[in-house]
């Protein structure tokens, strides 16, 4: 029997609430960032004044990446002005700092149907995350949730979305090496375990992979001189990437497609066959939801 007693939060309207305003919310998220569900970035600036145009209230970047967030936060319920604002900082600080990847973020407790459907208008064409926040009572303790309510939407293609340059097992292994192309077909071997009909599809990019006969490319392979690149769509986790990290791999980055990419040597794949497999079946399983 568990000892964890129920409580009830009581909900603070933060737009009414003199104490709990707009810079109390800019202050919490900017000693822990990670409470915005963005993974674990950092606060670039505060209040930054933009030519002509104002202040963005928060900047943040991912240290790991050249991805940056410019947030606006509303307290209340969204409206024009502030999909307007959101969206001209965000145009700003791509044009003065295009070597970063920029990421729109709305923040506000109430992020209405009829905004929510504007907003995603423009996803697709403007990189876009809204988040609508809650803070919460209970005694005399508060907190913040955060929940994603529209997510970005990726821009432009991915390799594997345009039209394949087919090519020939002999294509990679002069282009990398037979005993790198060798690694693929270890790994094929882990995959076939428990998804049958799977095979190796070359393409000029990458080889891909084929179930039968239709694509489904839920991992990439590229093939290098003394390794090989193993790209794995999954979703981004905290606890994966320590796995991955525990495992002595040597992992490269997580893409704007949703992949991790890892470089494993041929020792990798032999030791550690089974976390891949259960890498790979755990991407497996998520395509198929």
């Amino acid at each position: 029997m568990t000892n964890l007693k129920y409580v009830k939060f009581e909900r603070i309207d933060l737009k009414k609430n003199p104490e709990f305003n707009e810079s109390w919310v800019q202050d919490r998220i900017a000693e822990d960032p990670a409470i915005l569900g963005l993974g674990e970035l950092i606060l670039k600036d505060k209040e930054r004044v933009q030519p002509r145009s104002g202040r963005l209230d928060m900047l943040l970047q991912d240290p790991d990446t050249n991805q940056r967030y410019e947030i606006e936060i509303q307290l209340g319920s969204t409206d024009e002005s502030h999909i307007i604002r959101t969206i001209e900082y965000w145009d700003i600080e791509r044009k003065r700092y295009p070597q970063y990847d920029h990421v729109a973020v709305i923040i506000a407790e109430d992020i209405t149907s009829r905004f929510l459907n504007v907003i995603n208008i423009f996803n697709g064409f403007i990189p876009l995350i809204a988040i609508q926040i809650k803070a919460m009572r209970c005694g005399d303790q508060i907190s913040i949730d955060c929940t994603k309510v529209l997510d970005q939407m990726t821009l432009g293609l991915e390799e594997e979305d345009e039209p394949p340059e087919i090519v020939d097992r002999s294509y990679w292994e002069k282009r990398a090496t037979k005993e790198t192309v060798t690694l693929a077909d270890k790994l094929l071997e882990l995959l076939l375990t428990f998804a049958p009909g799977i095979e190796l599809k070359y393409n000029k990019f990458y080889i891909g992979l084929a179930q039968d006969g239709q694509p489904n490319n839920f991992i990439l392979f590229r093939p290098q001189k003394n390794s090989i690149r193993f790209e794995i769509r999954l979703a981004k986790s905290e606890e994966i990437e320590s796995q991955i990290q525990e495992k002595g791999f040597d992992l490269i980055d997580y893409t704007k497609w949703g992949r991790y990419r890892i470089r494993l040597s041929k020792s990798d794949v032999k030791e550690q066959s089974d976390f891949l497999k259960e890498l790979m079946k755990k991407s497996f399983e998520q395509e198929g939801k």
